[in-house]
This record gives C-alpha cells, structure tokens and sequence, in this order.
C-alpha cells in the first residue's frame, strides 16, 4: 500500500516517515473544537457546539468554549459532577484558534485540522493528510487504489468538463455532489439526466464534482477510528438514526461491524500523518447474494458520533442511544432531569452532549439504557423539554 498524498489521486506512491509523530499519551491538552471553520452557514446554533468537548474532556486539560455559553456553565457542571463525569475545569472562553499557540505544552485537540490550525500549531502531514482525504474525488480515488468498496461513481476536476456523453453515463438515480462539501450542502438527488444537467448548472465551472449511483438502504454505520501510538485503532461502530435522509443521531453497539471493509483505508490514514479521530460512513446493502458494505466518504475529523462515544466510553456505557431534541428552554438550569439523570449505580439515565445549542432551543443528548428502555426514555424526556 505504497500510496502518498503528494502524488496525482490516480497514482500516490510514497509511503510516510512516521517517526515523532505521536505525542506523550498523559500531556494535557488543549481543546478548541469549535465548528466555524468547518461548517455550513445556517445552521441554527453552530457557533455554539464548542460546548459538546466538556464531556470529553479531563481534568488539567484547557478548553476554549464560546463566551455565550458562560451563564450554562454552573448548571452543566453540576450535571456531569451528580452522573460522575470528570471534565476540565480550566476554560478559556474564548473559541479563537491563536490560543492553540499560546500553550505549546499543550497537545491541541480540535474538532478539524485546518488552514487555522495548520497555521497557529503547524503539522504538515496531519494537514496534508486531511486536506487530501476531504475531498470526495479523491477518497474514490484510493480507495480504488487499496480495494475499499465503494458506490459506482464518476468525479471530475470541474463541473464544466461534464459533457453529454457522461449525463448519459450517469446512473440514474444518482447524486451530484461538490467534492468538498459539509452538512450536506452541494449534493442534489437527480433521476434523470434534466435534473442531473439542472443540478450541474448550479455549480461554478470549476469545481470539482462527482455524480454517485444512488445506494438503496435505510442502513449506514458510521466507524470511527483514533490514531494511538502510528496506529489506528477502532473506536467505534454506530448506526445512524435516520428520519427520512436527515440524520438525527448515533445507536450503539452495531453487532459484527465491517471493520475490513475500511481498515485499509484507516491504517494509509494514520501511516500518513492522521491524528486523533476521524470516521467512515458505510451503507449496509442487502442483494440477493447477501449484505454488502459499500464505503461513501471519510471524515477526517471528529463527528457527531465522537462526542457521545467518548462519554460512554469514559462512563462504561455500552449500550445507547444519542439524539438530538427540540426544547422550549432556553437555559439549562430550567431543564428538569430528576428521575431521568444518568444513574451510575443503575447505568441508565440521560447526559447532555451538546449542550451549547440550549440557546437556541435544540439539545443533543446520551440515552443510556438498553434498545427495550431507549424508546420509553426518549419519551419520558420529550416531555420534560
């Protein structure tokens, strides 16, 4: 698996250097993962999701969350201090990237290594590596290379190279998609080759595009993965819950996840820098030959799965749902959990996640409990937000 991301996405050869690339396990860190950087314009709330790193966080580390979110902070405390969740206690409110350089004892931990980042706390390679593997043409390109499989699909360098012949080409239903793109903005569902030329037209020139066979499944994992010591490490497996095509959460445990199906793609990741989390959603396909798993993208990054996991995961949480809802509350001290709290004794109860976006009346929350009780429990807190 010589690949390399200096190479053409066709033909990488370079095999990486791994040599100092893994910092002391036990350094405090600091955390900035604040999503402005990395995110559509529109989401309700966005700038408030630096909060979702508390949880995961320990003590001694430094987090930077956003000023807003200071009023919330008694009441979220009090929250993870009665469920038994260590977090740091050392904040700086105050979610600009510069302050990744002013603590250089510090291992950064963000939500996504970019051009911010790269700059405040240069890493060559883990820039490289996540620059590369973002875009959707190229994560097609390597995994034909290491043999991941993955939906039929054409990419092109730029939208303006699409010609007739390949609307013809197209497999219908299909997908049009900006080869860089997040929250699922620049990807149009066509089913013919009008609506694929209409969608086509929606795009500048020169943006690179790809048009992806649609894959016909309610069913997609998301499998994570952490770079530990050059290695990478399965973190874990959920399964997406779904209403209609908008993601609304991450189930836990997924019996028998297709690790090979992406394990190939995981260790080139980490081989060439990767660090930290970063994930893969699969489809789950049933055919008449039996299931088959098919790799549609890498996040190279931290997701809305990770926050949850790592909580359960420092908690020993092994069954569970996360999920996002609405509430009428605008502060976290009204918020009512008595009786639904995470119970450590019982192992079952409620734990708030993201809880920045209370502000705008949305929260994202862990249900611990086993798939009988997940339903009751979901209903249970509906009502009390």
């Amino acid at each position: 698996m010589g690949v390399s991301i200096n190479d053409s996405a066709r033909n990488p050869t370079l095999t990486a250097d791994l040599a100092g690339m893994i910092a002391p396990a036990r350094a405090p860190r600091i955390l900035n993962h604040d999503i402005m950087g990395c995110t559509a314009e529109g989401v309700l709330g966005n700038h408030l999701y630096s909060g979702r790193a508390l949880g995961v966080s320990d003590p001694g580390d430094l987090i930077q969350l956003h000023p807003d979110l200071e009023p919330q902070w008694p009441a979220i405390c009090g929250h993870y201090r009665r469920i038994g969740l260590s977090h740091s206690s050392e904040v700086i409110w105050d979610i600009d990237p510069g302050r990744l350089a002013a603590y250089p004892q510090h291992l950064p931990s963000v939500f996504y290594f970019g051009a911010a980042e790269q700059r405040k706390r240069p890493d060559e390679r883990w820039y490289r590596v996540v620059d590369y593997i973002n875009s959707k043409n190229r994560f097609m390109a390597l995994a034909e290379d290491l043999g991941v499989p993955v939906p039929r699909t054409l990419c092109f360098e730029a939208a303006g190279q699409i010609a007739d012949i390949d609307l013809e080409a197209a497999p219908y239903p299909c997908y049009l998609k900006a080869a860089v793109s997040v929250s699922g903005v620049g990807i149009y569902r066509c089913e013919h080759r009008e609506a694929l030329r209409t969608a086509i037209e929606t795009f500048a020139p020169d943006i690179p595009v790809q048009i992806q066979a649609e894959v016909r499944t309610d069913r997609f994992l998301n499998l994570q993965y952490e770079a530990v010591d050059g290695r990478a490490e399965r973190f874990a497996a959920t399964e997406q819950v779904l209403e209609g095509c908008v993601h609304q959460g991450n189930r836990h445990p997924v019996p028998a996840p297709p690790w090979e199906v992406v394990e190939p793609m995981a260790d080139w990741l980490v081989e060439q820098g990767m660090q930290g989390i970063f994930a893969f959603d699969v489809a789950v396909v049933e055919r008449d030959t039996g299931v088959e798993h098919l790799a549609i993208e890498c996040n190279p990054r931290w997701n809305g799965a990770s926050y949850p996991t790592k909580i359960a995961h420092k908690l020993g949480i092994e069954q569970w749902l996360a999920r996002t809802f609405p509430t009428q509350y605008r502060n976290l001290a009204e918020i009512d959990l008595t009786g639904l709290e995470y119970d450590p004794s019982s192992g079952e109860g409620v734990i708030l996640v993201n809880w920045g976006p209370v502000l705008v009346g949305k929260l994202l929350v862990l249900l611990a409990a086993q798939p009988v009780r997940q339903q009751a429990l979901e209903q249970a807190l509906s009502q009390r937000l």
